[in-house]
């Protein structure tokens, strides 16, 4: 992906902004997006794995699936 970027330099030459062009930006938004929702579907497969690990350890009753649709 190449990017037409400008960049906005104080009286020092010191980099202070990056300007790249709307539409480049909304598919960086989108991209961005998206690796929120992959981040956050691999973080609730790590909690539901680590969840069925405690329930395979816990003695007693264990809720079946229908049980908590049931409950819904």
């Amino acid at each position: 992906m190449k990017v037409a970027l400008q960049y906005v330099n104080d009286i020092h030459g010191k980099v202070q902004a990056v300007q790249l062009p709307l539409n480049e930006w909304r598919k960086l938004l989108d991209k961005l997006k998206k690796y929120e929702q992959a981040l956050k579907l691999r973080s609730d497969l790590k909690e539901a794995y680590e969840q069925v690990a405690t329930l395979k350890q816990t003695k007693g009753h264990k809720q079946t699936l229908d049980e908590f649709l049931n409950e819904l």
